[in-house]
């Protein structure tokens, strides 16, 4: 017998939608991954510019700089996939409370809570669109002039696309607690 794990922010979709919801999920789960892979690029950053130290005495330009950028960029890649599959740190216990003697009531709560968190990934969109625009118009690097650069754009961009993705996801999984899907065997009355 097969289990099968529902995501939190699973709603019964309209006829024909279901494709664009799995479509959804995997450009979600897409961002994810290149969050993953962005986690190997940063170790080898690391461990290129340990051994630079090491061997040669001297750090590898843009380490720093490189460094805090991805730390942010995987933070909002994964951030949409920690969204739904309900991964966001926070603490249960009034929540468990609650929903132990009135089950809707707590979920209403944690929609609340998903709108809020939609809210607050989208402030953090508009903002980076504003930083964004700037870079493009002013042509933002990082680095060293005359050493080693490299825009910020692409980076900025990345982190812009996370934070809607996320806000979105947000939306999804509020809109799943508030008009939840019905179950096999329940019958409509």
């Amino acid at each position: 017998m097969q289990s099968q794990v529902e995501d939190a922010g699973a709603v019964t979709p309209p006829p024909g939608a279901a494709g664009r919801m799995r479509f959804w999920d995997r450009g979600v789960d897409g961002l994810a991954a290149l969050g993953t892979v962005m986690i190997v690029i940063l170790m080898a950053i690391i461990v290129a510019d340990v051994l630079a130290r090491n061997l040669m005495g001297a750090s590898l330009p843009l380490i720093a700089e490189l460094g805090a950028l991805t730390v942010v960029l995987i933070v909002f890649l994964q951030l949409g996939t920690a969204v739904r599959n309900d991964r966001l740190a926070r603490t249960e216990f009034l929540l468990d409370a609650l929903a132990a003697g009135r089950p809707r009531a707590a979920e209403m709560l944690r929609a609340v809570w998903d709108l809020c968190g939609a809210a607050i990934c989208a402030g953090i969109a508009w903002a980076s669109w504003g930083i964004l625009r700037r870079d493009f118009e002013h042509s933002e690097f990082i680095g060293v002039t005359g050493v080693l650069t490299m825009p910020t754009s692409p980076f900025r961009l990345l982190i812009l696309v996370g934070a809607v993705v996320a806000a979105v996801q947000f939306v999804i999984v509020a809109v799943g607690r508030l008009w939840p899907r019905p179950r096999k065997g329940d019958t409509a009355r």
